[in-house]
């Protein structure tokens, strides 16, 4: 569903993501974990056809961004960290206008859009303007935003900011539901405890560059095989990814002086 091929973006001098493959299965739920400043939310927006890589090619359902960008976006939903949702509408019109984006036939609209309002407990606010929604309302409307048009591939950034516990548990049940209906979920989230129980693979960056990639399993066997969960895990592949880092950098200033 994703092939990304020597990908990479530089802003100037600045290197924010180095050269990397990446290739995501259809009915997947592939985990996308690094800390803050890894190039996460950049590769997240190339895939998504927001911002075109430096260098490289990204395919999604086999359609190339570069080339048919409408055709590969056509099946991606987006979920993003924060909801971007146009405040002086109902629930209902942003659905009417999100589906009208994607050519999505008005009865479709109608119909798919009172089934997702219902699934994420907002039909009885339908008629509301979004400005009047909490965090956690607009997140899920977000959600059925997404979904409306039935995307092959979701790509989600942190989808449980402002989700209460039970709206939490409806967002992982979601994504398993999505992947055994063949569909491929791309989720990047700091809640490893999500990532270790919904994912099926998972790629772990530092610094614009993949230190690890594999299912929980593979990764904790080669990384830390005593560890009880993906956070040790996790942080004992970051602890050494620095601890190299920190060792080419001693080496480079020797070199130098």
């Amino acid at each position: 569903m994703i092939k990304a091929k020597s990908v990479e973006k530089r802003y100037g001098s600045f290197q924010a993501l180095q050269p990397i493959d990446l290739h995501v299965q259809k009915g997947e739920v592939f985990g996308f974990l690094g800390p803050n400043g890894a190039g996460k939310t950049t590769l997240i927006r190339m895939l998504a056809g927001v911002m075109p890589p430096t260098a490289g090619t990204i395919e999604i359902g086999g359609f190339s961004m570069a080339k048919d960008a409408i055709s590969a976006k056509r099946i991606v939903g987006y979920i993003p960290d924060r909801p971007y949702l146009y405040e002086k509408l109902t629930a209902r019109e942003m659905l009417r206008f999100i589906g009208g984006i994607y050519g999505v036939p008005e009865e479709e609209i109608i119909s798919r859009g009172e089934e997702l309002l219902t699934e994420f407990g907002l039909a009885h606010v339908g008629d509301q303007l979004v400005e009047g929604f909490s965090h956690g309302m607009k997140q899920r409307l977000t959600f059925c935003s997404a979904l409306l048009h039935k995307p092959q591939l979701v790509i989600v950034d942190e989808p449980m900011v402002g989700l209460d516990p039970q709206g939490a548990r409806q967002a992982k049940n979601l994504f398993r539901q999505l992947a055994e209906s063949g569909n491929t979920v791309f989720l990047s989230t700091h809640s490893l405890d999500v990532a270790q129980e919904v994912c099926d693979r998972l790629v772990i960056i530092n610094k614009g560059a993949i230190v690890a990639m594999g299912s929980y399993t593979e990764i904790r066997s080669s990384a830390h095989p005593d560890a009880t969960d993906l956070e040790e895990v996790f942080l004992k592949i970051m602890s050494e990814d620095s601890d190299v880092s920190q060792s080419i950098d001693n080496e480079d200033t020797r070199v130098t002086n």
